[in-house]
């Protein structure tokens, strides 16, 4: 029987806190299709300050946020964007630019660090001479910090020559900003610095942050505006969200201070973790708060097998590809999780080995 869980599945799966609960229950709202909730335009104008730009426009998930915003940039279908081969919006998000806006990716190939190479992106861009042909490169998306590499951040002067080669050839950059709270604090540089060569950013609220619900979409007024229309006719406006925004507004002031617990925690998890036989953590890579583990083959036993395993001593994780697994820390683990986590990854594989025969 289970008597202690820990859940490093992601940090998505946090639960609100009681000062959240308190605010959403007493959260004052209005109609925000008709755009009068005064708890949403608090949220999206602190947003809209963090991230230096002009104005904010709450959504109801990340994957929307990227999806609006791409297609804000993209008016036109056939439009191409230039994107890593393992972003977020190319793997996970169900290929809404395309099912919903007709616009078309080109990928360009994700280094370890979550960067794409400067020349790379700038082969990338179709030749307009050619349009009787080409697709029209029109946006370029960046992940910050970029989960399929780790976590790794990327850092403001990257992104500037980003922003750079996006204006050279007219074209728009975004960023996927889902935890570039996690990539400010890792990186000790403020958001607004981080975004400021972007057109436009979505950040996600329930991810490290911790709030139940949310994402905010920023860019200047003329950006949102459009925006605005774009997420009802995605069928997400939503009316009295105040209860929601109110929830996410005490997460910013409630655990934004605890992101670097939650990297040091990772540290110590990857420290530890690479310490157990049979298992192997890239250290240096770990900066924020995801750990992705290999599985080395003489383990002999797989990713599925290893997660179905810790789930008997209710540790959650997630199968991330043949022979590796990811965890991620968030502000609900403590110290005492780790090392819980740990010490059931130890028993784990010893009890593999001894199926096995091996000492």
């Amino acid at each position: 029987m289970v008597v202690r869980t820990v859940d490093l599945r992601s940090d998505t799966v946090t639960k609100p806190t009681e000062a959240m609960r308190n605010a959403m229950a007493n959260a004052e709202v209005d109609d925000d299709v008709l755009g009068y909730d005064p708890t949403a335009q608090r949220l999206e104008a602190e947003m809209a300050r963090i991230t230096g730009k002009e104005a904010g426009l709450f959504v109801p998930s990340g994957t929307m946020g990227n999806l609006i915003s791409v297609l804000t940039h993209c008016q036109i279908r056939g439009s191409e964007i230039i994107l890593g081969d393992y972003s977020h919006i190319h793997i996970y998000e169900n290929g809404g630019i395309s099912t919903l806006g007709g616009v078309h990716p080109r990928t360009v190939k994700n280094n370890e660090d979550g960067t794409m190479d400067l020349d790379l992106i700038e082969a990338a861009i179709r030749d307009p001479s050619f349009e009787i042909c080409y697709p029209t490169t029109r946006l370029i998306c960046l992940e910050n910090s970029q989960a399929h590499s780790g976590g790794r951040c990327l850092s403001a002067e990257y992104t500037d020559k980003v922003g750079e080669l996006a204006k050279k050839y007219g074209l728009k950059l975004h960023i996927d900003g889902a935890r570039i709270f996690n990539a400010s604090v890792a990186l000790g540089v403020p958001v607004h610095r981080l975004v400021q060569a972007a057109d436009s950013v979505s950040v996600c609220l329930s991810k490290g942050l911790g709030a139940p619900v949310g994402s905010v979409v920023v860019g200047s007024k003329s950006f949102i505006a459009r925006a605005k229309i774009l997420r009802k006719t995605l069928g997400g406006g939503m009316r009295q969200i105040g209860v929601l925004c109110a929830a996410a507004f005490t997460a910013l002031q409630e655990n934004l201070v605890k992101l670097e617990g939650d990297h040091r925690k990772a540290k110590i998890l990857a420290a530890e973790l690479n310490k157990i036989k049979g298992l192997k953590v890239d250290v240096a890579t770990v900066e924020t708060n995801i750990v992705y583990c290999d599985i080395l083959k003489g383990s002999r036993i797989s990713e599925t097998e290893l997660v179905k395993t810790l789930e008997q001593y209710g540790l959650l994780i997630l199968p991330e590809g043949p022979l590796r697994v990811r965890f991620v820390l968030h502000h609900q683990i403590s110290e005492s999780d780790v090392h819980y986590a740990v010490s059931c990854l130890q028993r784990s594989l010893a009890g593999v080995a001894e199926e096995n025969g091996d000492k």
